[in-house]
């Protein structure tokens, strides 16, 4: 292999051990690694004792998307952001709903190159307010999206990333050290779940929501409640009392609508078991519970939790009707609603 190509870059984040392996620091698996050998992801090699990622810069999507379809519900509202992608994934969900990338190994004799200074030229020409990693890991392109924020933060824009939340924290530090604005990280289930169905420990991605959420990063969790995996009510209680042990009340919690989808054919989740997630959060005292993936739903829309109005109607992905004065309180009653950056009407 030649390591003489744009779309391979030397990692910042591992340690050199003996024999000239290394220790991968940029997700929690940690992965060590012989020379010529790859993680468990397959995007970053060990080339003669130094790691070096194969995916800079070699993107499998870019396009201009709402903030809301990540989602992100209380972070600059009705927003866009140029989003972007890899190849691959250090989870194996076998219910993957964007599997025909996360499956996809990358392949740096056939990659094209796309540089940061591109996609951020694209989101000025789309008029988009901020970048988003997302689709596959974001971590895919973890080196990528150091200089693609630093880039954005030069032209005023935000930096979001969509993930499972199982990088390192020296990773972590990193992205917030160079722009990271807002985290959406996708919680799987208990314990249990993480440790039988992915081999990885579920407490790594609470850890770093709250991490991000310490150092002024926008956070909101996401459950894809699947159909016999993560729908039983034992797991949604557990997950609303780690996140408002966790992350407070005012942190938004999304329970999304699982859809078969790879090598899950579980039908789709029922709407009540969505239902009883959002009342049992509301009711444990979360401020701003929402039902995802059921466009229409009356719980997709942002409530005041002091006098229980509508602040943010959305249908969808679309904003319909903003209800709240300039600086973010509630047009009923004044109670502040805790939203990051300006509301945006396009």
């Amino acid at each position: 292999m030649s390591i003489d190509k744009p779309t391979i870059r030397k990692s910042p984040l591992y340690v050199k051990l003996k024999n000239d392996r290394v220790e991968c620091r940029v997700c929690e698996r940690r992965c060590k690694i012989s020379p010529g050998g790859k993680g468990y992801c397959k995007t970053r090699v060990n080339w003669k004792g130094d790691l070096y990622t194969l995916t800079y810069g070699d993107l499998s999507a870019v396009e201009s998307r709402p903030i809301e379809i990540k989602p992100f519900f209380h972070f600059w509202p009705g927003s866009t952001a140029i989003t972007i992608s890899t190849w691959s994934c250090n989870f194996p969900c076998p219910w993957c709903q964007n599997w025909h990338i996360s499956r996809t190994l990358p392949n740096p004799e056939t990659a094209s190159y796309t540089p940061p200074e591109y996609i951020i030229s694209k989101a000025v020409e789309y008029g988009d307010e901020g970048t988003c990693v997302s689709f596959n890991e974001p971590i895919m392109l973890f080196e990528y999206s150091l200089d693609l924020f630093k880039e954005a933060k030069e032209k005023g824009l935000y930096n979001t990333y969509v993930s499972n939340g199982y990088m390192t924290i020296e990773a972590l530090d990193l992205l917030i050290k160079n722009g990271l604005d807002g985290l959406k990280i996708d919680v799987k289930g208990d314990l249990e779940i993480y440790k039988r169905v992915l081999n990885a420990d579920g407490t790594i991605p609470w850890r770093n929501a709250e991490y991000a959420l310490e150092h002024g990063v926008h956070v909101e969790i996401v459950c894809l409640l699947v159909t016999g995996i993560s729908d039983s009510e034992l797991i949604i209680d557990w997950i609303i009392e780690e996140h408002l042990k966790r992350l407070g009340p005012e942190t938004p919690i999304h329970f999304t609508r699982y859809y078969p989808a790879y090598r899950y054919r579980e039908p789709p989740t029922k709407i009540d078991k969505l239902e009883y997630a959002y009342k049992k959060a509301r009711r444990e005292g979360i401020l701003f519970p929402y039902i995802g993936n059921v466009a229409g739903h009356p719980y997709e829309n942002t409530y005041c939790p002091n006098c229980g109005n509508a602040v943010i109607k959305r249908y969808g992905y679309s904003i319909v009707k903003y209800r709240l004065t300039e600086d973010k309180k509630c047009e009923y009653c004044g109670t502040r609603i805790p939203i990051k950056g300006k509301l945006i009407q396009k």
